[in-house]
């Protein structure tokens, strides 16, 4: 991996990580940066694997401080991993990988369009794990439909913290691309000197 490359993935990185453990802070329930990292990642690290990787781990993180300091009193023992994980964790992969194709050209309406599939995703399987293995509802389509039902009040903070956490780590990463073009990779270099071209004829 040459420097410029490097310097890429650690931005990118460092990003995900900071998004992650912003779970710290106080926020409204489903308020969260999983969608926007997921997309944010699928979009930006040049090696795909990367992204599926990545975040998971900083979400796996912010999962251990949350349940292990955070909440620390309402568990009796040291918790490695929550009882919806797999689901979380799942949501997330699917995440990526419609990042990957309706983010390969970064642009407002694939982003609206990217987000607002993210929440989509994160609720049909984050709620589905819920009716599965949470022992809550019973395992009939009556018990599944009345779990989404119940989920539903919580979509709309879901969809919202997709739209604001994407909005600000696209937007910052790009703002970052105008001031630092080492962090280009050279396919973005050469679209910008089109542009760039373009305009001046």
């Amino acid at each position: 991996m040459n420097k410029k490359l490097t310097l890429r993935f650690s931005v990118v990185t460092v990003m995900i990580l900071l998004a992650a453990l912003s779970r710290l802070l106080p926020h409204p329930p489903n308020f969260a940066p999983i969608g926007g990292m997921a997309l944010f990642g699928a979009a930006y690290y040049t090696r795909k694997g990367w992204a599926y990787l990545i975040p998971i781990v900083a979400m796996w993180i912010s999962d251990l401080l949350l349940n292990n300091v955070v909440y620390a009193e309402y568990f009796d023992r040291f918790v490695w991993f929550h009882s919806g994980s797999l689901f979380t964790y799942g949501a997330f992969a699917l995440i990526v990988l419609m990042g990957t194709f309706t983010l390969r050209k970064v642009r407002v309406p694939r982003l609206l369009f990217s987000a607002l599939g993210a929440s989509v995703v994160f609720f049909v399987v984050s709620n589905f794990g819920v009716w599965l293995s949470s022992g809550m509802y019973p395992h009939t389509r009556e018990g599944l439909t009345a779990c989404y039902v119940a989920g539903l009040p919580f979509f709309k903070n879901t969809l919202l913290g997709d739209l604001v956490y994407s909005a600000a780590l696209f937007g910052l990463f790009e703002v970052s691309l105008s001031w630092f073009p080492g962090l280009r990779t050279r396919h973005e270099t050469y679209a910008e000197a089109r542009k760039i071209v373009s305009k001046s004829k």
